[in-house]
């Protein structure tokens, strides 16, 4: 998608969410500019978020990144991502929430 990623990654306790966000950020975006992918200098917004899925929800969770283009031409990325704010029960301000593309 041109706005957001999603990625599936299955983890164990030693490394945290936060360490795991910001590598993946780092890499990715070192690749991207040293591939010259695009013109000028390739940086994500701050901040990242995970959702936890058990592994009953997996081919779920795999079938929805895999269908997403198709999704998200019914329901916008910033609606879907508050939607699931709100499923998941995570308080949030509105300012503190991405820079929408609109």
């Amino acid at each position: 998608m041109p706005d957001h990623t999603h990625l599936l990654v299955g983890m164990n306790g030693t490394i945290s969410v936060s360490d795991l966000a910001r590598d993946i950020k780092a890499g990715s975006s070192k690749f991207i500019n040293e591939s010259n992918w695009i013109k000028g200098k390739f940086n994500w917004q701050e901040g990242y978020s995970a959702f936890s899925y058990s592994k009953k929800q997996i081919k779920n969770v795999i079938d929805y990144i895999l269908n997403q283009e198709a999704h998200h031409a019914k329901t916008t990325f910033k609606d879907e991502y508050i939607a699931l704010l709100k499923e998941f029960e995570i308080e949030f301000d509105n300012k503190y929430l991405f820079e929408w593309i609109d």
